[in-house]
């Protein structure tokens, strides 16, 4: 597999480049998660990152290279497309 040098902003990695295997489509993951162990042995923290195009190109408006963005609220849960929306309170 081949993998992507990808800056990181905000959170514990901000500034940090770190390479990032990317898939057949030569795109990084759409979500990036660390775990932090827990000093005191209790379940680790887990810090979200979401991938955004790092630049646009001028003629065609095509992202130039991606970057992770800190998420603090964490990765939003999965919702199925055959899945009824909430209702509103």
């Amino acid at each position: 597999m081949r993998s992507e040098n990808t800056l990181f902003v905000g959170g514990p990695l901000d500034g940090r480049v770190l390479p990032v295997l990317v898939g057949p489509t030569d795109k990084p993951p759409q979500w990036y998660e660390v775990p932090v162990p827990d000093a005191d042995g209790g379940p680790p923290t887990v810090h979200a990152y979401r991938r955004e195009p790092a630049g646009h190109s001028k003629r065609l408006g095509l992202p130039r290279g991606w970057k992770y963005t800190y998420v603090p609220e964490g990765r939003e849960p999965r919702r199925w497309p055959w899945t009824k929306p909430k209702p509103r309170a």
